[in-house]
Parts: structure tokens; sequence; C-alpha cells
């Protein structure tokens, strides 16, 4: 584990400093109750609550909230690949695939577990100077276990100053 990755999932393990972080940066994640629930260097749990800055009108957790938690879930991963990398690294997402499979009535879990596939286009942006990406895939769980949503992410990585 880079020392980098490590000082990031320290960060969010912190729960009182990455609820700064999400406060700061990212508000609305923080105002609907998204929470980093486990976080190594390859997993992240993901969840999000259901209630009433989440729903929809059919009673159920409106797919934007679904969609900010499982970005989340491979975002962090991604972070923690970029975090204070020398040269610095740029993170985008290009591209979002999801299908639904479940209302989602209660708390939802979403899970990824590519964070080997992060460490790995990072590394080679830059070594080789050419953007990467990952094709990163979140599942969504309710509390009976059951799939309630399956996305998957595309972030795109470059080194900055790079055209």
């Amino acid at each position: 584990m880079t020392t980098q990755a490590a000082s990031f999932i320290k960060l969010v393990q912190s729960r009182f400093k990455f609820g700064l972080y999400l406060f700061y940066k990212l508000p609305a994640a923080f105002l609907a109750g998204v929470r980093v629930r486990e976080m190594s260097e390859d997993r992240a749990v993901v969840s999000i609550p259901f209630k009433w800055l989440t729903q929809n009108p059919f009673r159920s957790t409106y797919f934007a909230s679904l969609s900010m938690a499982a970005e989340m879930s491979t975002g962090v991963l991604a972070l923690a690949q970029v975090h204070q990398r020398q040269p610095a690294v740029s993170m985008l997402v290009v591209n979002l695939e999801a299908a639904f499979f479940k209302k989602a009535t209660g708390r939802s879990s979403f899970v990824c577990e590519d964070g080997a596939l992060f460490q790995q286009a990072v590394e080679e942006t830059i070594k080789t100077g050419e953007s990467r990406t990952v094709r990163a895939r979140s599942t969504g769980k309710n509390e009976a276990g059951e799939t309630v949503a399956e996305f998957y992410i595309t972030w795109s990585f470059k080194v900055r100053g790079t055209k």
C-alpha cells in the first residue's frame, strides 16, 4: 500500500474528519446521509438511508441517491490512489451504467472491490503520461442482502498538466 493511500484511508476511517470533508466538498452526500462504512485499499462499502431527503414519490430511494452512494463506493477507492501523488493525477467520471432490480426501501449498501484496478491505472498513467480508464462495479444491496441495483462507473485518470 502506498503511503498516500494509507493516509487517505486513515482520513476516511476518521468519522469526524471525513464528515467534515463531505460537508465541505460533497454537501449533498453529507445531507443525504451517505456514509463510508468500511474501506481498505481494495474494497469500500458505502451506505445510504431511505429518508425524506433520499426518497422518490414511489416510497423508495430515489435513483439519483442510489447513484450517489454507488459513485462514492468507487470514488473513495480512486481518491486513495491519487491522494497527494507526485506528479498530481486528476480523476473524472466519464460514464455511468446502472441496472435496478428491486425497490430500495431501507438502508442500501454499495460495495466496490476494484481497488487494485484503480492502483494499476494510476501507476500506468504516471509511468506513461497517458490517460487511463477504469470501469468499476458497485453492487447495492438492501438490509436483507438482496441486490437492489448494480452500477458500472467509468473513471478517467491523467497526470495534471498533460494534454
